[in-house]
């Protein structure tokens, strides 16, 4: 068992590598990496924002990349680390590209699709289920989102200020 812990952590840091990435650029911290036969074939942050598109998630990023190393939609054979919880479109995706497993940082009570509001992974009826594993380097994957909001949180409070500071008003 303590030689899969060190596997899963070994990807999970590069997907959390790949989060970083995401953070740099502004974006929710989001990263994913997908393996197979021991080497990273797909890598994948979240681009929403900079690249202004819905689908610009890190596990779909991820899933096109490895796809065409592969030269298959199929990745019957990988296994996909990510930092965060997939939602619903990102779940239906590794569902479709038939993921065998799925290495989770944290979850996310408000829109993950892989066991907090629902589970698409592991629904019988379709024709394929995702074994998932929950809760690796739980704590670093959750501290760069807290960190995200909370810098968010504070931008948004000083745009506040400032938008009220030129137009003279008070909050009282």
């Amino acid at each position: 068992m303590a030689a899969v812990k060190n596997i899963q952590e070994k990807y999970m840091r590069a997907a959390l590598k790949q989060a970083q990435k995401a953070y740099d650029l502004g974006e929710v911290p989001i990263g994913c990496v997908i393996v197979y036969q021991g080497k990273i074939i797909g890598r994948g942050c979240n681009r929403r924002n900079t690249r202004k598109n819905t689908l610009a998630h890190a596990e779909i990023a991820a899933i096109n990349k490895a796809s065409k190393r592969m030269g298959d939609w199929r990745l019957e054979d990988c296994t996909l680390y990510v930092t965060l919880e997939p939602c619903q479109m990102c779940a239906g995706a590794i569902v479709q590209a038939r993921i065998p497993e799925v290495v989770m940082g944290c979850m996310n009570p408000k829109a993950g699709c892989a066991g907090s509001i629902l589970n698409i992974l592991d629904m019988p009826q379709f024709n394929h289920q995702v074994r998932t594993t929950r809760g690796v380097l739980e704590e670093e994957c959750s501290s760069l989102l807290k960190l995200f909001f909370a810098g968010l949180r504070e931008r948004n409070r000083k745009e506040k200020e400032d938008r009220l500071g030129q137009t003279g008003k008070t909050d009282s």
